[in-house]
């Protein structure tokens, strides 16, 4: 006797995208007028200008549905179509529920599978990885995911080297099944972490129970072993980096983003591939950073349906993951 499995297909592609952000615009003045710091320094350190912060009523969940809902009516699918629900978060105040499923209610969507995953902020890559792998074997049909922060519930305010760098925000993803192979828009994912590395990014319990980091040292591991991961998820594609229209890594540091896309251009790609910079207006937003900057771009008409976008998130853990996407 031989068990029944669903049928593959051959891969999977993203049909939508939504993100959404706070309201309340916090600036590099704002800042200076709690802690020692001044617009300036910030913005020679980190690249920032302003980042938003959400009120202290609204929840991680109120930005992920939003998002979500956002990304759902991109899409054109019904909530009814989903069946699977990924949220890639680190900032939920309590580990149980889950952010996935209290999401899918408020967004309507009944019964799916519904899943919180922890891969700080290459969170919503990991997510995407899963997502794709899901379908592609047959197990989910259409999936969305979702990276949302509220890292202001987490931040201690008078330490200046993170509450200049941290917000909070949620990028969204439909993503659905490719009936062809030349229709697969979501290459395989490179992943991969760094436990050694793991007190540069924390949380401190013991004393705060406040986020802090070891910016120097995550700023190193970053502009070294970042850009080889993303190589790594162009040659898993069967692609060369001459072939990538537009470049999205997480928005941890433009100097961390410039860096890496210096690397990539040394190794082949175009002068022309646009670099993804929503740091600057919206601050380091962990899982949520990617598909919120993928999705302000294509808004703003940088990038185009059909282009082809290399993807990288990098973070806490430390994790990091990658792949190739087709813009929807």
């Amino acid at each position: 006797m031989s068990l029944r499995l669903p049928a593959a297909v051959p891969g999977a592609k993203i049909i939508g995208l939504g993100s959404a952000q706070p309201d309340h615009v916090v600036t590099n003045h704002d800042l200076a007028q709690r802690v020692e710091t001044s617009d300036q320094w910030i913005r020679d350190r980190v690249g920032i200008v302003e980042r938003r912060i959400a009120k202290d009523d609204t929840s991680l969940v109120d930005l992920a549905a939003e998002a979500g809902s956002r990304a759902l009516k991109d899409s054109g699918l019904e909530p009814t179509d989903v069946d699977t629900v990924i949220v890639a978060t680190c900032t939920m105040t309590a580990p149980i529920p889950n952010a996935a499923a209290q999401t899918a209610d408020r967004i309507g969507i009944t019964a799916p599978a519904a899943f919180d995953l922890n891969a700080a902020c290459a969170g919503f890559c990991y997510g995407l990885g899963t997502a794709a792998d899901l379908i592609r074997a047959g197990s989910a049909r259409n999936v969305l995911v979702i990276g949302a922060e509220k890292l202001s519930d987490w931040i201690d305010w008078d330490d200046r080297s993170t509450c200049i760098i941290f917000a909070d925000a949620a990028g969204a993803a439909v993503v659905t099944a490719a009936r062809t192979p030349e229709e697969v828009g979501v290459g395989p994912v490179a992943w991969g972490s760094a436990g050694d590395q793991a007190a540069t990014i924390r949380i401190l319990e013991e004393s705060t129970n406040k986020l802090w980091q070891h910016g120097q040292a995550v700023f190193r591991w970053a502009t070294t072993r970042i850009a080889p991961v993303a190589l790594d998820a162009v040659a898993k594609a069967g692609l060369t980096p001459a072939d990538i229209d537009v470049l999205v890594p997480h928005q941890a540091n433009l100097r961390i983003v410039e860096a890496v896309a210096k690397r990539l251009r040394k190794d082949g790609a175009r002068e022309d591939m646009r670099v993804a910079d929503d740091i600057v207006h919206s601050g380091n937003t962990s899982s949520a950073s990617i598909p919120m900057a993928l999705d302000h771009m294509r808004a703003a008409g940088t990038v185009r349906s059909g282009e082809i976008a290399l993807l990288v998130g990098f973070g806490a853990g430390l994790s990091y993951a990658g792949q190739v996407v087709v813009v929807p």
